[in-house]
This record gives structure tokens, sequence and C-alpha cells, in this order.
């Protein structure tokens, strides 16, 4: 085709996108290499929160409003390239939680799954489903999706953790639905404990039928998973990119202990230097112990105790500790998985 053919045959075709247009089609060749990339799109940024910083904040609005009154006293991390969307990764909410002594936050349920992830202070409680669990720093707690559930405290001191949803998943899903008790509190059925003496010690109800999709038990205790991580160091298995990583499971079925959110915790020790590695699960870490740095792409970020960090999708990144170094983390992992789209990369281990 020559030059002016071609130019006239560029114009007929505009003509007729924009005739098409109007009955709202898109012609696939035109945005096909937008559509189906060769690499992912990396969605979000590389982006840390110091604890000493976020505490004072959260503090502060401990002095500016009640937890009833907020309904969930809340501090939004939002990804700097996410800004106004309260998200900290493409797929995933995070915020910090304060309660006050003699506070109640009041019970609500949702169609979203929550994790709480025990910071500062021990005592409070959360109540989920009719039995209460009492809080612990590093200990991991859920939320299953439409579960009464409320927060309070009757210890006499701030009691700090970090939230983490998948409201993005159910935003675009369109199936997202919340409803208020009424009251402040639910009624307790069930003991303090109840739920990890049935199904947390490989154990269970002999008549047992699930009632949703999440780990029937809801309360991890740090001291359990510090105990275990203890033990495999003492094994010296150490995984080049992760150190020690151990997945929180479902008892029930071996999976991943929630439907939608991925939790894992990971022990480095002194001196120890992970291999670059990427996945494409967006990831939130918490640091539960010690100090260190993750470089992530062409950024290093110090951290220490307390502190959070996300690491975007298909980036790669590698962790390095001057002292043994605990570090919480979740993601979206186990539902690419789930639809069979979750992949990593390792670096080489060099010989």
């Amino acid at each position: 085709m020559n030059k002016p053919a071609d130019q006239e045959m560029q114009q007929v075709r505009k003509s007729y996108y924009n005739k098409i247009s109007a009955d709202n089609l898109t012609p696939l060749w035109e945005i096909l290499h937008a559509l189906v990339t060769p690499t992912p799109i990396i969605k979000g940024k590389p982006a840390h929160w110091d604890y000493s910083v976020l505490r004072k904040h959260l503090m502060e609005a401990g002095t500016l409003i009640t937890a009833e009154e907020a309904i969930r006293r809340v501090l939004i991390l939002e990804n700097p390239e996410f800004r106004g969307d309260s998200k900290i990764t493409n797929s995933l909410y995070a915020g910090l939680q304060l309660i006050l002594p003699g506070e109640v936050a009041p019970s609500h349920r949702h169609s979203q799954s929550a994790l709480r992830f025990i910071i500062e202070g021990s005592g409070a409680y959360t109540a989920v489903d009719g039995e209460k669990t009492i809080m612990h720093p590093g200990d991991f707690i859920i939320t299953p999706a439409w579960t009464w559930h409320d927060h309070g405290s009757e210890v006499n001191e701030p009691v700090i953790w970090l939230d983490g949803l998948d409201i993005e998943l159910v935003h675009f899903f369109g199936a997202g639905f919340a409803e208020d008790l009424g009251k402040p509190m639910q009624d307790v059925s069930r003991p303090e404990g109840d739920a990890l003496a049935r199904y947390g010690s490989g154990l269970l109800p002999i008549d047992y039928k699930p009632k949703n999709l999440n780990s029937p038990v809801f309360n991890y205790p740090y001291t359990r998973t510090r105990e275990a991580l203890e033990t495999l160091r003492n094994a010296a298995e150490w995984d080049p990119w992760h150190g020690i990583k151990l997945k929180y499971v479902n008892p029930i079925t071996g999976g991943w202990a929630m439907p939608s959110i991925a939790t894992s915790m990971q022990l480095l020790p002194k001196d120890f230097k992970t291999l670059p590695y990427r996945s494409t699960d967006a990831t939130v870490y918490v640091v539960v112990e010690g100090s260190g740095k993750t470089v992530i792409g062409d950024q290093t970020f110090h951290w220490k105790a307390h502190d959070v960090f996300t690491i975007p999708n298909w980036t790669f990144h590698y962790h390095e500790v001057p002292e043994d170094a605990v570090l919480f983390s979740y993601s979206d992992r186990v539902v690419q998985e789930k639809i069979g789209i979750w992949r990593e990369e390792k670096s080489p281990v060099s010989r």
C-alpha cells in the first residue's frame, strides 16, 4: 500500500471507529497490546510508614474523636500512587486502629473479610460471632466476612493494631454489604479460647461442619508462632529468598487461613541477606521484632519494630538485617492461586 493510499485507509478506519463508538464498541486490534501485556503492569509504589510518626498521629486522633463516634477510629495507610482510594496495594486495605481504656468500637458486620495484627498493648479484646478473644502483640486475628464483631478495652493502656481488609476485591465484584447490630456489643455465647481448643490442637469435634471459608481458629497467638519459628531456626533450614517463612493455615483444609488474604510470618536471623525475589502479589509487611532494610527496585527503606512497608507486584526486592528480625505479611496471593495466575521469580543461588 503506498503512502497516500495508506493515509486514506487510516481516515476510513478512524471514521469507522467513531461510528461504532456510538454503539459502545471498541476495536480490539487497536488496544490489544495494552490489554494483554508481555509482563505484569506494576501497580502502586514502594512505601514505608515509620511507626513513631503513625503512633503520634493516632494518639492525637484519640483526643479528637471517640471510638463510638468514629465507629472505628482508624488512620488509613494509603499507597502514594493510590491517594484518595483507601488502599495500600492495588487490591488491599490497611489501617491502624486505636482503642483507649474503657472504650467500645460498636458491633457491626460486612461482606469484607478482615485481619487484625496486634502491634502495641495487651488486654483489649475483639469479639467475633459470639466469642471474645484477648489481644496481645504479634497475635493474628481473623474476622470472617459477614460475622458480627466489636472491639473494646478494659485495661489501662492504649491498644493499637493493624487492620487488613479485602475491601477493593469486594468492591471489584460489586458485592459489598454492611449492617449495624444496633447495640454496642454482641452477646458472648462461648468462653474465651473455645475456637482454639476445638480446632487448633489437631483435633475436631466429631460432627464438625464448616460455617464459612475461613479457618475456624480466629486467633493465632504470637507465642505459638514465635515458638514454631525458633524451633525451625534450630533445624537451620534457611531458605535463600525468605529465611524461615511460615503461612497461617486453615487446620481443616491445610490451605490459607483466609479465603481472600494470604498471611505469613517469617524469621530472618542476624546478618542474613535474602536473595532478590519477586512475585505477582503486592505485599504488606509489619515489622514485629528487630530492624533492617529492604531494597525494593532502586529504593531502600530502613525499618524497625512496628513499622509498616509495602512492596508492589512483580518488583524485585531483598531484605538485609543486622539482628534477628520477624516480619508479618499479607497479600492477595491466595486469590491469585485459586484462579491460576500467581507467579514468582527467584534470582539464582550463586555457587
